[in-house]
């Protein structure tokens, strides 16, 4: 068909690779078409695309004159001056436009259309496909799907939209873009007017293919997680909880998803991965429970296993042979032969520079596939005697977390037999603390010692529900010797009209905006997560009930900036003025606090304590000056030798009856 199609996904932060354009991926280049991922500014895709138009002229213009010049050698320089109408002066780019005027007027020529917006007059693209997250990534999100309907043809009909967003408000995405959306996962064998795929795949459905893991070096973004087999052993879940979105995307539980022939394809075509990273959402629940372990580990990943990582560069050289991405491989190829000349010294260096630079190889604009493959056949013996490829521990990782409700001494022992870690177990509300416990305390004895966990807060539970979760895992850490790191998760209503372009919702009727607020200006000090650590969770959360709901009043200052506002006696004045107000008087700050606006306005009729008290919320980090560090130091050991070092007795309690 030798369509062009582009993959795009919004330029927002995530962790994980976006799974629904890598199978698309997979499904259009083996409908033999012309694949291409995007992820970033989308000024800046244009710009790209314009540039190598730029240089496609220039070099058509070259044919007919029989000249020499190398313009892929000047993207750069071609790509400031669209941007600029400016170049260097005096250099070697320079001195190429200027011998014939017909260089610098098509430069003129294309500089106009990349400012005038004339890409668009023209769409390139035959299919467009843009995933989508979270909900409250709405307006980023709609503006690349805009985007995407100016740059493809016929795009009512040849923009596909998919993904967590497009399937929990597809109405509003069409209201918003006239474009209706796939809800769900693709369990399709092909899309509508496309050809059967070819073996192995033939009666294989979309959402069921490989990952085409070329994509990810197409762009330069980065995902956190990588190195990894992306997968499901399991699709939906069991349970129906009103705070998750899963009923919706993936609404019939399937409990088991065979995966050791995915993993075995991934590995014939993309080399293997260390680690093997499970998106289910309740692999407990599954009857094949046993079954997906088994597999788990007939596919490389028994407890302890190890294996030694294969040559990325081999791998390149041979998809670049295969035709598979050459976008992708030449990229790749590049930045890895450039990074092994950098750790080479003396004569060796010298020669293999002088072979990169020889070939065009110091830059991925100017490499050719051909010269790679050259080059690599002169290199690859002393490359793969340098590697110093060593064998390396792979793990699992259930990422979407388990549930504890489900857990049993015989499902515990069975999932110890392949290389879990971390154990992620979901912990949702306090009442579940008895199944949480006995669970945690089965992975011990099961020797699993590294956990995680997810703490869903803001929906129906209390602030202090909150706390006494995150103290239960800190007194398990020590009364289990292991290792939690919780990461709370703020609850948000994504299908709510109101709520769900946003992140303002606050859980009724226990939660404030100061709540919040409070909660995540801590979080942000941790990078989202609570790991091990007495002292510091004291610190971060108070050491007692009392302390944490003072804390919740606490202005976001002092708490940023703690130790500077309690050394230099602000926090001190701030509770004596909260001690002297009357009771009612309390009540009416409170109120305010709840709200977490502070104008003088709102309380400039009340009594001068409460215009006082109020004030230090006026009061912004920048304003509060550094601490004496010997005396930080000193009060930090003051506070540390005051934290309690006893495990709690709820925590004891629970650990004794999840024996019984």
């Amino acid at each position: 068909m030798n369509r062009k199609v582009l993959l795009l996904e919004p330029n927002y932060h995530n962790k994980y690779p976006p799974m629904g354009l890598m199978k698309l991926a997979m499904y259009y280049r083996l409908q033999k078409d012309q694949v291409s991922f995007y992820k970033g500014d989308l000024n800046t895709f244009v710009l790209s695309e314009i540039v190598q138009e730029t240089i496609t002229k220039l070099e058509k213009l070259d044919d007919g004159y029989n000249a020499k010049i190398n313009w892929r050698k000047y993207t750069p320089e071609i790509s400031s001056f669209l941007r600029t109408g400016k170049c260097i002066a005096d250099s070697e780019f320079e001195k190429c436009i200027n011998n014939d005027s017909l260089y610098r007027s098509w430069l003129e020529y294309f500089r106009k259309q990349f400012r005038s917006g004339a890409y668009f007059d023209e769409p390139r693209w035959d299919k467009v496909c843009v995933t989508t997250l979270f909900t409250f990534y709405w307006d980023i999100t709609i503006e690349t799907i805009e985007f995407a309907k100016k740059i493809c043809k016929k795009p009512l009909t040849n923009i596909m939209i998919g993904g967590i967003l497009a399937s929990v408000v597809p109405q509003a995405v069409k209201d918003a873009t006239g474009i209706e959306p796939y809800v769900g996962c693709l369990n399709l064998p092909r899309l509508e007017g496309d050809k059967a795929l070819p073996a192995p795949y033939t009666n294989t459905n979309i959402d069921a293919l490989p990952l085409d893991y070329s994509i990810l070096e197409e762009i330069d973004y980065r995902y956190p997680a990588t190195d990894a087999y992306f997968s499901y052993t399991t699709r939906g879940c069991v349970n129906k909880c009103a705070f998750c979105a899963v009923p919706i995307i993936e609404p019939e539980y399937q409990d088991y998803i065979p995966i050791k022939k995915r993993i075995d394809l991934t590995t014939e075509r993309f080399g293997a991965k260390r680690h093997l990273l499970l998106l289910d959402n309740n692999v407990f629940a599954s009857k094949n429970f046993n079954k997906i372990i088994d597999e788990i580990k007939e596919s490389g990943f028994k407890r302890g296993q190890k294996f030694i990582p294969p040559s990325q560069l081999e791998i390149a050289v041979k998809q670049l042979k295969s035709g598979w991405n050459d976008r992708a491989y030449k990229r790749l190829s590049v930045q890895l032969l450039n990074e092994y000349v950098v750790k080479l010294e003396g004569e060796l260096h010298d020669r293999t520079y002088g072979l990169l630079l020889d070939h065009e190889l110091l830059h991925d604009y100017t490499a050719t596939k051909e010269n790679i493959i050259a080059v690599y056949e002169q290199i690859k013996e002393e490359y793969n005697e340098r590697a110093h490829r060593v064998p390396v521990v792979r793990f699992v990782d259930f990422n979407q977390g388990m549930d504890a409700r489900l857990v049993t001494p015989e499902k515990m022992a069975k999932l110890s037999e392949i290389s879990i870690r971390p154990l992620r177990i979901a912990f949702d509300q306090w009442e579940e603390r008895k199944f949480y416990v006995r669970a945690m305390r089965l992975a011990k004895e099961n020797g699993i010692l590294q956990m995680s966990n997810y703490l869903l807060y803001n929906f129906r539970d209390k602030p202090l529900d909150l706390y006494r979760r995150l103290l239960l895992n800190i007194d398990l850490c020590d009364a289990l010797e292991i290792n939690i790191y919780s990461f709370p998760m703020k609850y948000h209503p994504i299908m709510d009209e109101k709520w769900f372009s946003n992140r303002d919702y606050i859980g009724q009727p226990h939660w404030t905006r100061k709540a919040i607020r409070t909660i995540q200006a801590v979080l942000n000090s941790t990078h989202g997560k609570i790991g091990r650590g007495r002292t510091f969770f004291f610190k971060a959360f108070g050491r007692s009930e009392e302390e944490f709901e003072e804390l919740i009043r606490m202005p976001e200052a002092f708490i940023i900036k703690r130790w500077d506002a309690e050394l230099i006696g602000l926090t001190s004045a701030w509770r004596d003025a909260y001690a002297k107000l009357k009771e009612n008087e309390k009540e009416f700050v409170n109120d305010i606090v709840a709200t977490n606006e502070f104008s003088p306005e709102l309380w400039s009729k009340q009594s001068q304590s409460i215009s006082k008290f109020l004030k230090f919320y006026l009061i912004k980090r920048e304003d509060i000056h550094a601490a004496d560090e010997t005396a930080k130091d000193k009060a930090i050991k003051v506070f540390e030798d005051c934290c309690p070092v006893e495990i709690s007795g709820e925590c004891n309690r629970l650990i004794e009856e999840s024996y019984w």
